[in-house]
């Protein structure tokens, strides 16, 4: 479910396409270490509700209540977005069964023709990270033609003193980077990894100011040449801030992007501004974030998946790289 009071899932809430589209991401990962049917279930299920939310045109509808009726008749392109990073990283995966890529490839051709029509540099930037996992020219062409969009995007806002997307660092920002460096990855374009770690350094520089990870606030966000938000603190930004800064490490080798990595997950744990763990040692899962009184209590289910992804991906990079990707995890 989309929202819980506490630890109780919250009916009135209902559910998301979004959720559910990142929640397909963590449910292959889980199974992809574990080889549990259980996390198999979860793909099924997962897969299941993307098919049933995307409309004749390949568009997604992403609020649905808890008597499954849907409340929208088209979802934004966010949903649109990350629907495609989660299609695009579940047919690449190598242990997502065939029956259900079939399904999966049948639903990202639906969606494909829609892809151009996006104005959304975030929604651009989850389609580019989904779609650098297909082997294809013709998708590949699409990857460069929205990466030398949002190019355009940053060179529009950026001089000496921004070097970012847009007048304003609101939500999910990592992703922003992140998708350039992937589109470098797949098509060798220097321009892209320049921009990506301009722009990474810089919002880096925004969110490391205290020595430890703090996240934009989304009460007020960041307006250029004012001072950041402090509250509240998202727990999506910390996982991103991990993908994008280990997609960094990847692509250039600096220790620097590892170690940010690791301090955007300690985040999660204890390491910041209040000093707090948001993650329920009698269950695991992850509360709601930082406010200026402490943590959110709540749990709802982008927090939740946003924390297993982001301990998967660190614990995949401490064994990948060694000693050199050491990392304490607590549990």
């Amino acid at each position: 479910m989309q929202h819980s009071k506490y630890s109780i899932p919250d009916p009135k809430h209902g559910y998301t396409t979004d959720d559910n589209a990142r929640a397909l991401i963590m449910a292959l990962m889980l199974y992809g270490r574990y080889k549990k049917i259980k996390y198999l279930n979860l793909v099924f299920r997962y897969s299941s509700f993307l098919l049933n939310a995307q409309n004749q045109n390949g568009k997604f509808r992403n609020f649905m209540s808890y008597d499954r009726k849907w409340l929208e008749d088209e979802g934004s392109e966010d949903c649109l977005g990350r629907c495609i990073w989660a299609l695009g990283y579940a047919l690449a995966f190598e242990h997502t069964p065939q029956g259900i890529k079939h399904g999966l490839r049948y639903m990202l051709k639906k969606a494909l023709p829609n892809v151009p029509e996006i104005n959304s540099i975030r929604s651009k930037a989850y389609a580019i990270i989904g779609l650098t996992h297909i082997q294809s020219e013709k998708i590949k062409s699409m990857v460069c033609e929205l990466s030398w969009s949002l190019i355009k995007q940053y060179e529009k806002y950026r001089n000496d003193d921004w070097k970012w997307f847009e007048d304003i660092i609101a939500y999910c920002n990592f992703v922003l980077p992140w998708s350039l460096i992937e589109a470098y990855k797949v098509s060798g374009e220097k321009r892209f990894l320049d921009t990506a770690l301009e722009s990474l350094n810089f919002l880096t520089g925004k969110v490391f100011m205290h020595g430890y990870f703090k996240p934009v606030g989304c009460k007020g966000w960041l307006l250029k040449g004012k001072e950041p938000a402090e509250f509240d603190e998202q727990t999506v930004e910390a996982c991103e801030g991990v993908l994008a800064y280990l997609a960094a490490y990847d692509a250039t080798g600096k220790d620097i992007y590892l170690d940010s990595a690791k301090k955007c997950h300690a985040w999660y744990e204890g390491v910041n501004s209040k000093g707090l763990s948001l993650i329920d040692g009698n269950t695991g899962g992850c509360y709601d974030g930082l406010t200026e009184k402490g943590v959110n209590l709540n749990m709802g289910a982008e927090s939740i998946v946003s924390y297993v992804i982001s301990r998967l991906k660190i614990t995949e990079a401490k064994i990948h790289y060694g000693k050199q990707g050491s990392i304490c995890l607590q549990g």
